[in-house]
Formats: C-alpha cells, structure tokens, sequence
C-alpha cells in the first residue's frame, strides 16, 4: 500500500476538503483525487462522498481512518529507528576487562547522554564483517595483521598504545624487581592460554618471540583470566604478560605484582575500525573524543611489529 496515498486520504478526511488537503500537502487538487481514487481501487471499496461543502466519509471511509492514523504512525516509527543519531550506537570492545572497555567506559562517562551498545565479537575478520554489513559501527582492534590488509571501505585511526606488563606470583624468580628488561625475560615461562592462531594478538605475540628471542607458552585449556591468576599466583615457575590498562581483581593471598617491561617497552597498538561512509553522528563524537584522549604513539623507547598500522 502506498503511504502518499494513506496520507493523502487522513488529510482530506480531516481537512473535509480536497482542496484544503492539497494546500496542506503542497500539491494539487488533481493530483489529491488521483491519490484516493488509487487507494480506493487497491482498497477495492468507496472513502468518500462529494457533497456542496466538500468531501464527507462513507462508512468504508470511516472505518478505515483510525487504520490509515495507525499506518503512518508506524511508518514513522520505522522511519525513527534508523535515522541518524536515534539509536544506540554499537561498538565491538572484544572483551569486557581489557584496554579497548577502557576507553569505551571513559567515552560513556564524558558523553553520558550518547546510548551505547557494547558487543564482544572475537577475532578481527567477525568484526570487520559486521562493520561492512553494518550490525555494529565500530570494533577496537591491532591492525593490521600480516597479509590482511583492510577493506578499502574500512576505515582506522590508531587510538591507545597500550604498555605490555609481567605478572608474577610473589615466588617468581622476578617477582621483587621494580622493572624488567626484555632480554631479562630470555629463557623465562611465560604462559599465555588465551593466544589463539589467526588473531590479531596471536600474529602481536608471534612477532615478539621471533625479535627477542622469548617463550610464551599457549598449551592448555583457556579458563579466562580469573584461572590464569590462580594458575600464576601458584606456579613460581610461570609468568604471564598483562595490557597496562587491563583490569584485575585478584584475592589479596595471591600477592601477585604487575612488574613494567623495559628495553624497549612492548605496546600492544589499539585501532577503531569503522566503515567510511557510516553516518551516526555519535561515531563522530566518539573518534574526537579518543583522538583528544590518546597521549600518541611510536614513542621513543617502544616496541611494535612491523605490520602495525603507523596511525
């Protein structure tokens, strides 16, 4: 069914003339009798009678009113859930305690008014389809990865360098300096259950190991971070790296200590990734929001693969 139609008839129904429903629809008086002489052939029924003051329901007319009311103000309806700015705007953070949340939750305490939908998708090829189909705005990611270079509609903007961390139980051999170099790290366990093949984090740590000659260790099973500081706090043999800005709870018996790493400083380069012609005014206000809060990147004294997108 044709909406001109149906709004063409409520206004004529309420104005009580074609004439003055024309005025308020701005076109002609012809063009209002051919609109609902065209609903009323798909409608197979007669909406109107002529009279000398104009145009009066007929009792099909009448019973059609508060349904053609209702169509338009679901066709509104529809018409407001997708205009710009009137949804949530939806964001990928990978996981709820790492950097990338951080920053999300900074941006929802600057911009309290702006609605977020915050999603967990895994690895970067789930989450740069979703962006291209657009089910999300936006994911936080390392781009790019070795040989998979972003779509040309993608677009990405390097927003936080997060400092790599150890983490230690209070009996690691480690566990009392102030700070650690990499070349110190040479022959320690590090054990690291969550870096899965194919990931973006997975080609980070590969790169790592191959330039500084290390051990990370990623057998048994991944039972999220909770296990990992059990497992660590225990095992004065294990130690495991940590982002900066990830966030950790852990029971005070554990003793662990987040020790910086130093000579040089491994990064782990955080990106937002969104699709170029993605109109939601609240992207806009989120990637001014992350560019006036990131300190920069490729400082002095750092360390990044050299796949990384430079900006």
């Amino acid at each position: 069914m044709d909406l001109d139609t149906v709004r063409t008839f409520v206004a004529a129904a309420d104005a009580g003339r074609f004439q003055d429903a024309a005025a308020e629809l701005a076109i002609t008086q012809q063009a209002v009798s051919k609109r609902i002489a065209a609903l009323e052939r798909t409608l197979g029924a007669r909406l109107f009678t002529r009279t000398p003051r104009g145009a009066e329901l007929t009792i099909d007319g009448q019973a059609f009113l508060p349904h053609a009311r209702e169509l338009l103000r679901v066709a509104e309806r529809a018409v407001a859930s997708v205009r710009a700015g009137s949804r949530a705007l939806r964001v990928d953070v990978i996981a709820s305690r790492g950097a990338a949340s951080g920053l999300l939750r900074g941006f929802h305490r600057a911009h309290p008014e702006i609605d977020l939908d915050v999603v967990m998708l895994f690895d970067i090829e789930t989450a740069v389809a979703a962006i291209r189909a657009g089910t999300i705005d936006a994911s936080f990611r390392a781009v790019t990865a070795p040989g998979r270079p972003l779509p040309e509609d993608i677009e990405s903007v390097r927003v936080l360098d997060e400092p790599l961390q150890l983490l230690t139980g209070p009996a690691h051999a480690l566990a009392s300096a102030r700070s650690v170099t990499l070349a110190q790290l040479t022959g320690h366990r590090i054990w690291m259950p969550g870096i899965v093949p194919g990931t973006e984090w997975a080609a980070y740590y590969d790169d790592l190991v191959a330039e500084f000659g290390l051990t990370i260790e990623a057998t048994g099973p991944n039972f999220g971070s909770d296990a990992l500081l059990d497992t660590v706090a225990d095992t004065p043999a294990l130690a495991t790296f940590m982002g900066g800005h990830t966030r950790l709870v852990w029971p005070a018996g554990h003793g662990l200590r987040r020790i910086p790493v130093t000579g040089p400083t491994p990064v782990y380069p955080h990106s937002l990734l969104w699709r170029r012609d993605n109109p939601h005014p609240a992207l806009a206000t989120l990637r001014a929001h992350l560019a006036a809060a990131s300190p920069g990147h490729g400082a002095a004294g750092t360390w990044t693969p050299s796949w990384v997108n430079p900006r």
